[in-house]
């Protein structure tokens, strides 16, 4: 009996080490598969600061000025006065529709609808 059980043991004892073995395979992919993700996330977000950085120098003012004066014979864009921002209440929407108008029902006459009788 007790060879038995030192076969069942060894067996476990491989069986664990065959488990572990993997298990240890298993996270250091999926520690490379992170440290990849996060490589990506960090040249995402160097690439998203410097569209931000070329954003910000394509919309600078002075720019989009000059932009404004060289078309302007196309575009006839001028500056915004504060006089020229109102409210909702002052814009003319249409009226709406009236609701269309029922018919009132005729009284149907008794006969009226029978063909003549000779």
């Amino acid at each position: 009996m007790r060879p038995l059980t030192f076969l069942a043991c060894a067996l476990l004892v491989m069986g664990l080490a065959f488990w572990a073995y993997r298990e240890n395979y298993r996270t250091q992919a999926a520690l490379a598969d992170m440290r990849q993700i996060q490589r990506e996330i960090a040249g995402l977000r160097e690439d998203l600061g410097v569209l931000r950085a070329e954003w910000a120098y394509l919309n600078r003012p002075e720019r989009l000025r000059e932009l404004v004066d060289l078309n302007f014979d196309r575009l006839q864009l001028v500056p915004r006065e504060s006089g020229q921002v109102m409210g909702l209440g002052h814009i003319d929407y249409p009226k709406p529709p009236p609701p269309p108008e029922t018919a009132p029902e005729t009284e149907a006459t008794p006969g009226a609808d029978a063909a003549p009788q000779e």
